[in-house]
């Protein structure tokens, strides 16, 4: 978000209304929401968010949602996808890399493909950090540098030490890693190997088109609860 990227809401639309595009989004989808946990009465910030998809699914699983994104367009688009999904969410403009919310406002801070096209991606990790409450957490999705996906798209592609390195600079706690669509971007491999997705998801990230992690921030006193914790262990 550094830059209004080129993609237009249509082609978020024509992306899921095909055979291949449907089944992707809704892995990708699968490894968002699981590592984000339950939801319900929680407050939920998404950085980018688009066309609306992620804010309007957290919606749905009860969560309190804000969808923030620097295109009116997708903004627009998200508005009429929420109306017609018959949820609330309240929509922003603005910037990753400087968010216009209260420090602590969020339980929860999904930001998915977004820091791609960021250009100071570590100002929008700070940022995130920032809004979140203290116990709070951050689960970011990226395009996975070792994938076939790679060779098609214009994008900054990510490995899982560099996300690890991006939300530790944020200060945040490295949590959960998690890898989706293994497959290569063809409809019918796609048919096939779906199945075989979640297996390869909890046997390692490396392959995968699509990676998502969570980051916890640490709450006060977590640091000197740990040292305790370790000096007890140590003393019996």
């Amino acid at each position: 978000m550094g830059k209004e990227t080129a993609i237009r809401p249509e082609a978020y639309a024509r992306w899921r209304e095909s055979e291949l595009g449907a089944r992707t989004e809704s892995l990708e989808k699968e490894a968002v929401f699981t590592l984000a946990g339950n939801l319900a009465g929680l407050r939920v910030l998404d950085v980018g968010c688009g066309d609306g998809a992620y804010p309007i699914h957290a919606a749905r699983l009860g969560a309190t949602v804000t969808g923030l994104d620097i295109s009116p367009a997708m903004l627009d688009a998200a508005r009429r996808h929420a109306s017609a999904a018959g949820v609330s969410v309240e929509w922003r403009e603005g910037r990753a890399e400087a968010l216009l919310f209260e420090p602590a406002s969020f339980d929860v801070v999904i930001a998915v493909t977004v820091l791609c096209w960021v250009t100071d991606r570590a100002a929008a990790v700070q940022e995130m950090a920032r809004v979140l409450r203290p116990g709070g957490i951050v689960v970011i999705g990226e395009l996975g540098r070792y994938s076939l996906w790679a060779l098609a798209r214009e994008a900054h592609f990510w490995t899982t030490d560099e996300l690890r390195h991006l939300v530790q600079s944020g200060h945040l706690e490295f949590g959960a890693v998690r890898g989706g669509v293994y497959y290569q971007p063809s409809r019918l491999v796609a048919k096939w190997l779906v199945p075989l997705d979640s297996l390869l998801s909890r046997i390692s990230p490396v392959g995968a088109a699509f990676l998502c992690v969570r980051a916890d921030k640490p709450s006060p006193g977590s640091a000197r609860e740990g040292l305790a914790t370790s000096s007890l262990h140590s003393s019996s």
